[in-house]
Protein backbone atom coordinates (compact mmCIF):
# COMPACT_ATOMS: atom_id res chain seq x y z
CA UNK A 1 0.00 0.00 0.00
CA UNK A 2 1.13 3.83 -0.99
CA UNK A 3 0.37 6.41 1.46
CA UNK A 4 1.08 10.10 2.20
CA UNK A 5 1.84 11.65 5.59
CA UNK A 6 -0.72 14.69 6.60
CA UNK A 7 0.71 16.40 9.46
CA UNK A 8 -0.66 20.00 10.96
CA UNK A 9 -0.56 22.33 14.10
CA UNK A 10 -2.67 25.06 14.73
CA UNK A 11 -1.03 27.77 16.56
CA UNK A 12 2.20 30.23 16.26
CA UNK A 13 3.07 29.00 19.92
CA UNK A 14 3.74 25.38 18.78
CA UNK A 15 7.12 24.36 17.32
CA UNK A 16 8.47 22.55 14.52
CA UNK A 17 9.04 19.82 17.02
CA UNK A 18 5.12 19.09 16.95
CA UNK A 19 5.48 18.13 13.28
CA UNK A 20 8.33 16.41 13.77
CA UNK A 21 6.74 14.17 16.15
CA UNK A 22 3.91 13.57 14.29
CA UNK A 23 6.20 12.68 10.84
CA UNK A 24 7.85 9.98 13.21
CA UNK A 25 4.51 8.42 14.95
CA UNK A 26 3.17 8.25 11.49
CA UNK A 27 6.32 6.44 10.04
CA UNK A 28 6.40 4.31 13.02
CA UNK A 29 3.08 3.50 12.25
CA UNK A 30 3.47 2.87 8.22
CA UNK A 31 6.68 0.67 9.14
CA UNK A 32 4.88 -1.68 11.46
CA UNK A 33 1.94 -1.89 8.88
CA UNK A 34 4.42 -2.28 5.66
CA UNK A 35 2.81 0.53 3.88
CA UNK A 36 5.03 2.77 1.59
CA UNK A 37 4.97 6.58 1.82
CA UNK A 38 4.96 8.52 -0.85
CA UNK A 39 5.60 12.01 0.61
CA UNK A 40 4.39 14.49 3.46
CA UNK A 41 2.00 17.34 3.28
CA UNK A 42 2.81 20.04 6.19
CA UNK A 43 0.74 22.46 7.15
CA UNK A 44 2.08 25.26 10.07
CA UNK A 45 0.03 27.20 12.21
CA UNK A 46 -3.47 26.64 10.23
CA UNK A 47 -6.29 25.51 12.31
CA UNK A 48 -8.81 22.42 11.15
CA UNK A 49 -11.79 24.46 11.89
CA UNK A 50 -11.42 25.11 7.81
CA UNK A 51 -10.13 23.73 5.09
CA UNK A 52 -8.70 26.77 4.04
CA UNK A 53 -5.23 25.03 4.09
CA UNK A 54 -2.61 25.20 1.21
CA UNK A 55 -1.17 21.81 1.66
CA UNK A 56 -4.25 19.67 2.77
CA UNK A 57 -5.97 21.17 -0.75
CA UNK A 58 -2.21 20.20 -2.62
CA UNK A 59 -3.04 16.72 -1.22
CA UNK A 60 -6.67 16.60 -1.60
CA UNK A 61 -5.69 17.44 -5.38
CA UNK A 62 -3.04 15.49 -5.72
CA UNK A 63 -5.75 12.27 -4.51
CA UNK A 64 -7.17 12.34 -7.91
CA UNK A 65 -4.10 11.32 -9.55
CA UNK A 66 -3.83 8.02 -7.76
CA UNK A 67 -0.28 8.05 -6.64
CA UNK A 68 -1.50 7.08 -3.33
CA UNK A 69 -3.93 4.40 -1.68
CA UNK A 70 -3.92 6.05 1.73
CA UNK A 71 -3.35 9.37 4.10
CA UNK A 72 -1.44 8.78 7.17
CA UNK A 73 -2.50 11.16 9.97
CA UNK A 74 -1.23 11.11 13.78
CA UNK A 75 -4.97 11.39 14.73
CA UNK A 76 -7.95 12.13 12.83
CA UNK A 77 -8.08 15.80 14.10
CA UNK A 78 -5.43 16.63 12.28
CA UNK A 79 -7.28 15.91 9.14
CA UNK A 80 -10.26 18.23 10.18
CA UNK A 81 -11.85 19.80 13.24
CA UNK A 82 -14.99 20.27 10.92
CA UNK A 83 -17.57 17.08 10.87
CA UNK A 84 -18.83 18.18 7.51
CA UNK A 85 -15.61 19.21 6.09
CA UNK A 86 -14.48 15.96 7.53
CA UNK A 87 -17.37 13.62 6.17
CA UNK A 88 -17.41 15.78 2.35
CA UNK A 89 -13.32 15.27 2.10
CA UNK A 90 -13.29 12.00 3.07
CA UNK A 91 -16.14 11.05 0.47
CA UNK A 92 -13.94 12.52 -2.44
CA UNK A 93 -11.15 10.79 -1.09
CA UNK A 94 -13.32 7.38 -1.34
CA UNK A 95 -14.12 8.25 -4.81
CA UNK A 96 -10.78 8.52 -5.72
CA UNK A 97 -9.80 5.17 -3.62
CA UNK A 98 -8.05 7.07 -0.86
CA UNK A 99 -8.77 6.26 2.66
CA UNK A 100 -7.53 8.01 5.48
CA UNK A 101 -6.57 6.25 8.22
CA UNK A 102 -4.98 7.10 12.22
CA UNK A 103 -1.53 6.36 13.45
CA UNK A 104 -3.20 6.80 17.20
CA UNK A 105 -6.32 5.51 17.03
CA UNK A 106 -7.39 1.61 16.40
CA UNK A 107 -10.35 2.14 14.15
CA UNK A 108 -11.97 -1.11 13.30
CA UNK A 109 -13.48 -1.80 9.89
CA UNK A 110 -17.45 -2.41 9.90
CA UNK A 111 -20.45 -0.25 11.23
CA UNK A 112 -18.26 0.14 15.00
CA UNK A 113 -15.70 1.65 13.49
CA UNK A 114 -18.33 4.51 11.18
CA UNK A 115 -19.39 4.79 15.23
CA UNK A 116 -16.05 5.40 16.69
CA UNK A 117 -14.74 7.39 13.73
CA UNK A 118 -17.91 9.79 13.93
CA UNK A 119 -17.81 10.34 18.18
CA UNK A 120 -13.71 10.93 17.21
CA UNK A 121 -14.88 13.30 14.92
CA UNK A 122 -17.51 15.27 16.87
CA UNK A 123 -14.71 14.90 20.29
CA UNK A 124 -12.31 17.53 17.68
CA UNK A 125 -15.38 19.76 17.15
CA UNK A 126 -16.38 19.80 20.45
CA UNK A 127 -12.62 20.46 21.86
CA UNK A 128 -12.31 23.81 19.17
CA UNK A 129 -15.33 25.02 19.90
CA UNK A 130 -15.10 24.53 23.49
CA UNK A 131 -11.52 26.31 23.57
CA UNK A 132 -12.64 29.49 21.11
CA UNK A 133 -15.44 29.88 24.20
CA UNK A 134 -12.81 29.37 26.96
CA UNK A 135 -10.20 31.58 25.42
CA UNK A 136 -13.17 34.23 24.69
CA UNK A 137 -13.87 33.84 28.14
CA UNK A 138 -10.52 34.69 29.21
CA UNK A 139 -10.27 37.58 27.16
CA UNK A 140 -12.97 39.33 28.29
CA UNK A 141 -11.76 38.84 32.16
CA UNK A 142 -8.27 40.00 31.10
CA UNK A 143 -10.74 43.27 29.80
CA UNK A 144 -12.64 43.59 32.48
CA UNK A 145 -9.54 43.73 35.05
CA UNK A 146 -8.19 46.25 32.55
CA UNK A 147 -5.08 43.50 31.51
CA UNK A 148 -3.85 43.31 28.04
CA UNK A 149 -5.31 40.70 25.77
CA UNK A 150 -1.85 41.07 23.54
CA UNK A 151 -1.51 42.37 19.73
CA UNK A 152 -0.15 45.83 18.56
CA UNK A 153 0.44 47.98 21.67
CA UNK A 154 -1.23 51.46 21.05
CA UNK A 155 1.39 54.07 19.97
CA UNK A 156 2.11 56.40 23.45
CA UNK A 157 1.81 52.99 25.92
CA UNK A 158 3.79 50.39 27.26
CA UNK A 159 3.01 46.91 28.85
CA UNK A 160 3.84 47.54 32.71
CA UNK A 161 4.71 44.63 35.25
CA UNK A 162 1.17 43.85 35.90
CA UNK A 163 0.33 43.52 32.30
CA UNK A 164 -1.64 46.89 32.27
CA UNK A 165 -1.29 49.79 29.72
CA UNK A 166 0.62 52.61 30.64
CA UNK A 167 1.95 56.04 29.56
CA UNK A 168 5.20 55.78 27.78
CA UNK A 169 7.40 58.32 29.04
CA UNK A 170 9.03 58.98 25.96
CA UNK A 171 6.31 59.25 23.06
CA UNK A 172 3.99 60.88 25.91
CA UNK A 173 5.11 64.44 24.29
CA UNK A 174 4.37 63.34 21.08
CA UNK A 175 0.86 62.05 21.51
CA UNK A 176 0.45 65.26 23.61
CA UNK A 177 1.66 67.59 20.46
CA UNK A 178 -0.58 65.64 17.75
CA UNK A 179 -3.53 66.36 20.47
CA UNK A 180 -2.96 69.68 20.14
CA UNK A 181 -2.20 70.20 16.76
CA UNK A 182 -5.73 68.40 15.84
CA UNK A 183 -7.40 70.43 18.68
CA UNK A 184 -5.74 73.98 17.05
CA UNK A 185 -7.24 72.80 13.66
CA UNK A 186 -3.99 72.40 11.82
CA UNK A 187 -4.10 68.44 11.29
CA UNK A 188 -7.77 66.50 10.63
CA UNK A 189 -7.17 62.66 11.58
CA UNK A 190 -6.51 61.90 7.28
CA UNK A 191 -3.96 64.23 7.74
CA UNK A 192 -2.32 62.77 11.09
CA UNK A 193 -2.88 59.15 9.47
CA UNK A 194 -0.29 60.13 6.53
CA UNK A 195 2.04 62.49 8.04
CA UNK A 196 2.18 61.07 11.51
Amino acid sequence: MRAVIYARYSSDNQTEASIEGQLRECMEYATYNDIQVMGNYIDRALSAKTDNRPEFQRMIKDSYKHAFDCIIVWKLDRFSRNRYDSAHYKALLRKNGVKVVSAKETIAEGSEGILLESVLEGMAEFYSAELAEKVTRGMKENALKGLWNGGNVPFGYIINAERKLDIDPKAAPIVAEIFKLCNDGKYGKRDLQHNV
